[in-house]
């Protein structure tokens, strides 16, 4: 996996003077003058930009100052014009996005009009007051912090998927109101996701707990479906700060889910404007699901996680779906939706890609909705021959809806789509995962290859992955089902 310059977003609405590009009339008559750093393009970049670009971010190079920003004028534009920045891959055509990146193009225009004029200064008193970032390089100042345990990635090797279950920082029923995840080395995590589950007598604690999964010399896995399908096998476990592996046959006794994720461009998820939480019962342990893929330097993750609470229970509460995979191992306890869709990969994990097939789609989702419900986020996941996801809402009364059209989807930028929409009990949502297995696909490791499910980026999978509201006392039983 590799990580690409973190997001630059909507710059501006200005213009170049006249003697060095000809204005835009729009943009002529909005701002009256020439563009200039201080005026107009730092406060586009202190509101959506330094949340990345800045010292500990995933940015590349921090754009807090005229200094820091300068050399990258003419980068920043070529990004934007070609609209590879800011990442943003949903159709417009289809669905509201809270968190739309996209760039209007008067704002394409200013930041290349900015670019083209020399990248002017102007006058330091036009700037605005800095910004003041949470301290520690958060982007969302915690009140409670769990450093995850130092992890050595070596240069090379297949990493498996792998859990370890620590204690949770909260003594007492708490609302999680915010939670976020800060990389120690984002060039190797391919994804970090966790859950909440009441701790339980077998669960042992700073033992990392892994499948053995057979593959060939390429790395591809001899069992169909990787370990995701593996209800029983070889369950290799090591304790943190040994490089002992002990082996023992059997089922793995703990499994990270996805309710909350770092991926690439997912960092954090806020459920403070939406006046809601997640609650986590007392005694809860925090199950975390790691998967590295290296790239041939040796590093050490430091990761640690971030939490906001709050001590008045929300109105609402944030109940994620859960990707259900995993077949028999074990699903957290308090997360009923991803009990009930446990068995929802069933069918993708029969795929197989054609080699120089370009147009693969997987076996359809089927999800059906038991009660009226509020969905918040969709957040599909698939691996480097990804090609698109549709999700189609399919009404009571067979109405149909696309929610969300994804066509060019990039590994490199696993988005979360924020939404506020309303699903009526009875409803069902269709998602649809294309592939590209052709020589056109620039990530393709190899075209001549079948293709399938598995773990792995090399591996394919298709996770439908959507988070819900819900009034803070509804019953989660027979929320949702998988057909």
């Amino acid at each position: 996996m590799t990580t690409r310059i973190a997001s630059v977003f909507a710059i501006g609405v200005l213009v170049m003077g006249a003697a060095v590009l000809a204005m835009t009339p729009e943009a002529s008559q909005e701002t009256g003058g020439a563009v200039t750093f201080h005026r107009d393009v730092l406060p586009i970049l202190q509101k959506n930009c330094q949340s990345c670009h800045r010292p500990g971010q995933i940015g590349p190079m921090p754009l807090l100052s005229y200094k820091e920003a300068r050399p990258w004028a003419k980068a920043i534009r070529e990004a934007v014009v070609s609209r590879k920045m800011p990442p943003w891959f949903a159709d417009p055509q289809y669905g509201h996005f809270t968190n739309d990146r996209s760039l209007k193009q008067t704002e394409i225009d200013t930041l290349a009009a900015w670019a083209n004029s020399g990248a002017p200064e102007g006058d330091p008193k036009d700037a605005p007051v800095p910004v003041r970032w949470p301290e520690g390089g958060w982007n969302i100042q915690p009140d409670a912090v769990v450093e995850l345990p130092a992890y050595s990635v070596p240069a090379r090797e297949v990493k498996e998927w792998e859990s370890i279950a620590l204690p949770a920082p909260f003594k007492e029923d708490t609302w999680v109101t915010s939670a976020e995840t800060m990389p120690g080395e984002a060039s190797v995590i391919h994804h970090l996701c966790y859950h909440f589950e009441k701790h339980r007598p077998t669960t042992v604690y700073n033992r990392y707990e892994w499948m053995e999964v057979p593959r060939d010399e390429a790395g591809v896995s001899r069992k169909a479906g990787g370990s995701l399908v593996m209800a029983e096998g070889t369950v290799l476990t090591r304790e943190v700060g040994s490089s002992e592996v002990k082996s023992r046959k059997g089922r793995l006794s703990i499994r990270g889910s996805n309710d909350f994720c770092y991926l690439p461009g997912l960092t954090y998820e806020d459920y403070r404007p939406a006046n809601a939480g997640f609650l986590v019962p007392a005694g809860s342990d925090i199950i975390v699901n790691l998967h590295y893929t290296t790239n041939g330097l040796a590093v050490v993750d430091r990761t640690k996680l971030g939490f906001t609470v709050t001590k008045t229970p929300p109105k609402k509460k944030f109940v994620p779906q859960g990707s259900g995979e995993g077949g028999d191992a074990p699903v957290p306890a308090n997360d009923a939706v991803a009990a009930a869709l446990v068995r929802h990969t069933a069918g993708i994990s029969q795929l197989a890609i054609p080699p120089y097939e370009s147009n693969y789609m997987a076996p359809l989702a089927d999800i059906a909705f038991n009660r009226d419900v509020e969905l918040v986020w969709f957040r599909p996941h698939a691996h480097v021959r990804g090609k698109s996801v549709q999700y189609k809402l399919i009404y009571p009364d067979g109405r149909e809806e696309i929610v969300l059209n994804v066509p060019r989807y990039d590994f490199n930028w696993q988005l979360t789509y924020r939404t506020s929409l309303k699903i009526p009990k009875g409803a069902r949502m269709h998602v649809e995962f294309r592939y590209d297995n052709s020589v056109n696909n620039k990530f393709n490791p190899d075209p001549g290859k079948w293709v399938y499910y598995g773990d792995q980026s090399w591996e394919e999978m298709g996770s439908p992955n959507m988070g819900f509201l819900m009034d803070r006392d509804a019953d989660e039983k027979g929320f949702m089902t998988r057909r």
